[in-house]
């Protein structure tokens, strides 16, 4: 369906998202997504990955009507977001990356700000369960400006979750977070995932917080899908095993060496990465034979492979290599 066009809407089939062929290009032109189809089962914890200028954040601006696509359909909550996007907005919840509280509000304020903004009915009862849900009951008479980090975007979370949305989107919730309260706030969202099976759709660009959260997650680079599935099922088509080698130097004897022989090669600015399907033992000993010393090599680290080497592997290419320094450095 084109966007000019009248939207058709699509079989529900128990997905709380469904996007098909969906392509938004800015003037330019730009295209910042390019095709992209995938789709969220109801009560999913869905990640959307890739680095900066993938087309993560246009996707989900189209998916919370917030951008309007070039062509293609996307669906959300059973409604389009052209045919009938006030259903899809009502339909949602959004935590955006920047906060949307107020400051000098209480906590409780702020909710029954939004409440009344929402028309929730029953607004007492359900502040008070969200506040119980996200830990927030013995804080809600304090104002805004004097919570943590975590507890402003716990209150971010319980905002989004008043108006009973069947999808919450979730843009970078845990930025700029310690890792304790990291922590704390998925376990709040798995909890509220239980509670109310709400779907929820987030983007990150902490990859192990995606590779222990989601149950799917597709990977975006140049505003197409490069992959797609479970984290461990990602993980497990790339290998098992990955060996890491720090340089002190030029890395093109190392990539000579390193040709031909099994596994996938990932480099970044001052290091190189092997992930293979051997097991531990066998890369170790593979590796270790080379005369690293000579290829400029200067520490070796084997461990288990993760979705952030997947990342990697989908993503870098020889002329981004500093994207692997910026992506390690977050994992």
């Amino acid at each position: 369906m084109r966007a000019d066009t009248h939207a058709i809407r699509l079989p529900h089939s128990g997905d709380a998202v469904l996007v098909c062929d969906l392509t938004k290009t800015y003037p330019g032109p730009v295209q910042a997504v390019r095709g992209l189809s995938f789709r969220v089962g109801a009560g999913e914890i869905f990640g959307l990955l890739g680095p900066n200028g993938a087309g993560k954040t246009t996707t989900v601006g189209i998916l919370t009507t917030l951008v309007r696509p070039t062509s293609g359909t996307a669906m959300v909550g059973g409604h389009d977001v052209l045919g009938d996007p006030l259903a899809v907005r009502r339909s949602i919840g959004v935590v955006f990356q920047d906060s949307v509280l107020d400051n000098d509000f209480t906590g409780a304020q702020n909710l029954w700000l939004h409440a009344r903004l929402w028309r929730v009915p029953d607004a007492q009862r359900r502040i008070s369960s969200l506040l119980g849900a996200v830990g927030l009951s013995e804080r809600a008479d304090d104002v805004v400006w004097t919570y943590s980090g975590g507890m402003r975007r716990r209150l971010e979370i319980a905002r989004a979750l008043l108006a009973d949305p069947c999808v919450m989107f979730l843009d970078e919730p845990t930025l700029g977070l310690d890792p304790i309260a990291r922590r704390d706030l998925w376990q709040v969202v798995r909890a509220l995932r239980e509670r109310h099976g709400v779907t929820i759709v987030l983007s990150t660009h902490y990859l192990e917080e995606a590779q222990e959260v989601c149950d799917r997650v597709a990977i975006v680079d140049q505003g197409r899908i490069v992959a797609e599935g479970r984290p461990a099922e990602l993980v497990d088509r790339l290998g098992s095993e990955v060996a890491e080698l720090v340089l002190d130097g030029d890395a093109t004897q190392l990539l000579a060496a390193l040709d031909g022989q099994p596994g996938h090669v990932i480099r970044a600015s001052s290091s190189v990465s092997i992930v293979s399907p051997e097991s531990r033992q066998e890369l170790t000993d593979r590796i270790g034979a080379l005369p690293l010393a000579e290829l400029n090599v200067v520490r070796m680290t084997v461990r288990p492979a993760t979705l952030n080497d997947v990342f990697l592997h989908l993503t870098v290419t020889r002329d981004r290599p500093d994207l692997a320094s910026a992506a390690g450095s977050r994992a």
